[in-house]
């Protein structure tokens, strides 16, 4: 055959969220001269242009929500048909995989990736309705199980779960490190004075993150402490109606909205503390990413345990209890201690990227 094994990744747009992020990990860290990586995507994303520098191809349908169910179908079949040549499927559509790998099955593809970044679907309940009827068809339709927790197994695979490889949303743990300079850098830029205390928060906008739970505590804590300044990164549907909220609560100066940013590893280290009241997660690279760079954590008790490296920086909080929240943030803030460095914490815990890509290019050359 000649050239390298091409693997086709399925999702919705290659923007910088969780899944894509490490997907584009994997992509940068495995042996590109064996394995290649093509994207079926529905949208154009921000990491489309890295993609083709690396030799990627961008394959691209309508999505369902803009065509509808049969049309959705139709393109799907039409894709495959022109595209009989790939061996190997790798979805990350969480429950909308069903379709995709069903499709695929009938396409005669013979390795079918189903991988779940998730514990919930989103969408209002004729969405999720949808999204469970279609999710069926991963058990019948799936010859392999991802998961990124166990938790994330369980939710989507069910009585497969037991099948499920746990796959870690490991990082390139070296560009995380703290750095005193990096850090006075990044607050410089970000016009952030030396008694600024920063809170930190990355993550699409959108209900999962949970952003006005998130600005509701910012404002109890602003009360308390004028130096608090929040910094907001990332992008999505919610993000005007978080700006209003903002501006009702008269808090414009002391919350910053960074937008989608290609140097979190930078962003984190002018940070002081990371919050992350999420209302569910699979195991979010974002947390991985903040351990990674010493930075202390409060995050939601819906998130599971599996995400705390064991270097004390991960403290949970209940999301009734909003007045625990501040807290824990007021004890953190008092506890303030120098960043220790997390590569062997990830190391030993397996969020060492090149651990995750080696694993995967041994999985993809067995097929």
């Amino acid at each position: 055959m000649g050239g390298p094994l091409r693997v086709l990744h399925v999702a919705v747009n290659m923007n910088r969220g969780g899944a894509e992020t490490l997907i584009m990990n994997i992509y940068r860290n495995i042996d590109r001269s064996m394995i290649q990586f093509d994207f079926l995507t529905c949208k154009p994303g921000d990491f489309d242009e890295e993609v083709k520098k690396m030799g990627g191809k961008i394959h691209r349908i309508p999505y369902i929500s803009d065509v509808g169910h049969f049309n959705y179908i139709q393109g799907l079949r039409r894709f495959f048909t022109a595209n009989s040549h790939y061996k190997i499927i790798h979805s990350h559509l969480d429950k909308m995989s069903g379709i995709v790998l069903r499709e695929a099955k009938k396409a005669g593809i013979p390795v079918r990736v189903s991988h779940s970044h998730n514990t919930k679907s989103e969408g209002g309940a004729a969405a999720r309705t949808y999204k469970w009827l279609v999710g069926n068809f991963i058990a019948t339709s799936a010859t392999t199980f991802f998961a990124c927790s166990n938790d994330a197994a369980k939710w989507l695979f069910n009585k497969k779960s037991n099948k499920t490889m746990i796959l870690k949303n490991g990082i390139e743990y070296d560009k995380f490190t703290y750095s005193d300079d990096i850090r006075k850098q990044v607050r410089l830029e970000l016009n952030l004075k030396e008694k600024d205390f920063v809170l930190g928060h990355v993550g699409r906008f959108n209900h999962q993150k949970n952003h006005s739970f998130l600005i509701d505590i910012f404002a109890k804590l602003q009360k308390l402490n004028k130096d608090s300044v929040l910094l907001l990164v990332g992008d999505g549907e919610e993000r005007s109606a978080i700006e209003k909220k903002i501006r009702t609560l008269k808090l414009e100066k002391s919350v910053r909205f960074l937008g989608v940013r290609k140097d979190i590893e930078r962003v984190l280290q002018g940070m002081d503390l990371f919050v992350f009241p999420s209302l569910h997660e699979g195991l979010p690279v974002s947390l991985i990413e903040a351990q990674g760079a010493g930075l202390p954590c409060i995050i939601s008790d819906r998130i599971s345990n599996e995400v705390d490296l064991g270097m004390d920086l991960i403290e949970y909080a209940p999301l009734e209890d909003i007045d625990l929240w501040i807290k824990k943030i007021q004890k953190a803030e008092s506890q303030k201690t120098s960043r220790m460095p997390a590569y062997d914490s990830l190391i030993n815990s397996g969020f060492d990227i090149r651990d995750t890509a080696k694993k995967m290019e041994h999985f993809y050359l067995s097929c």
